[in-house]
């Protein structure tokens, strides 16, 4: 098994640029990715909840993945392969293979609250993919929970290689570092970055990078080396903006951040609806303070 790893440091997960009448903007993804890595961030993971792939047509899914690694790259591309089946979570990690990516993300089963036997045997049918599998625990999502016992097991029997930890309890990055320190740990959640780093994360599957890459790429690199100083600071001055990736309104709240410093983050895609305006005004407010920080 090779030792390479392309999930490790700073990869984004994608929002989807959409137009005025909700097609998918191609263009603007294909650059937005080039962006991405060209402001200090590793690579990308498109097709993830952020990117609103349960709302895209398996054309349009393909052809975000095959985007995203004509702008920068297979090796730097991660395409979450989440489905509703796991035959058809293994065709989407077979088409990530094809388009020349060298890993997925994966969630658990998710329509319904699948029990171990049922998780095991989903990650066991993708992984004959052939890709590498990140793991992705969301219990709060997905009402499954991968718990450091059961990533263990997964890893055990081959199946998967990292984890990207969003159940937001600190605490089980020192239980899966005893239990099987081979299993790479990412961060899930924005909110907890500094804790995860400090517990040993390898990597961070991020949100709000799409809006601030330069600034979120120092932090992530300022926790995992130790300059907690650093850390601390940047940490302080951006979690206004941090903790809404773990709301549920995060799409419309990273989207809308975008917006604000120049990007293009546009609308969503039904069901969901544009931010209250409460909402809006706590993002715009926390946003317009980091632009005025020299955070953008």
């Amino acid at each position: 098994m090779t030792d390479h790893r392309p999930w490790r440091g700073v990869l984004v997960a994608t929002a989807l640029p959409l137009n005025d009448d909700l097609s998918v903007n191609y263009d603007r993804y294909a650059e937005h990715c080039a962006w991405l890595v060209g402001n200090g961030c590793d690579g990308v993971v498109p097709n993830g909840s952020l990117g609103e792939y349960q709302v895209l047509t398996p054309e349009e899914r393909a052809r975000v993945v095959e985007t995203a690694v004509a702008a920068i790259g297979g090796r730097r591309v991660m395409p979450g392969v989440a489905a509703y089946g796991s035959a058809e979570s293994r065709r989407w990690a077979e088409q990530a293979g094809e388009a020349g990516c060298e890993a997925v993300m994966l969630l658990p089963p998710n329509a319904y609250r699948a029990d171990e036997r049922s998780v095991v045997a989903h990650y066991a049918e993708v992984a004959k993919a052939g890709l590498p599998v990140v793991a992705y625990n969301n219990p709060i999502d997905t009402k499954v929970d991968l718990v450091p016992e059961l990533l263990a097991r997964l890893h055990g029997e081959g199946h998967i290689r990292g984890v990207k930890e969003f159940s937001g309890d600190v605490r089980r990055a020192y239980r899966i570092a005893e239990l099987v320190p081979e299993l790479d740990l990412l961060i899930g959640a924005d909110d907890v970055l500094l804790e995860l780093a400090v517990a040993g994360a390898k990597g961070w599957v991020a949100g709000y990078p799409n809006a601030l890459p330069q600034a979120s790429a120092e932090l992530y690199h300022a926790a995992v080396a130790g300059d907690l100083d650093t850390a601390r600071g940047l940490y302080r001055q951006l979690h206004p903006l941090l903790r809404w990736d773990s709301r549920v309104e995060f799409v419309q709240a990273i989207k809308l951040s975008m917006d604000l410093v120049g990007r293009h983050g546009g609308p969503c895609r039904p069901p969901r609806v544009p931010l209250l305006p409460e909402q809006e005004a706590a993002v715009r407010a926390a946003t317009e303070k980091a632009v005025a920080a020299g955070l953008a």
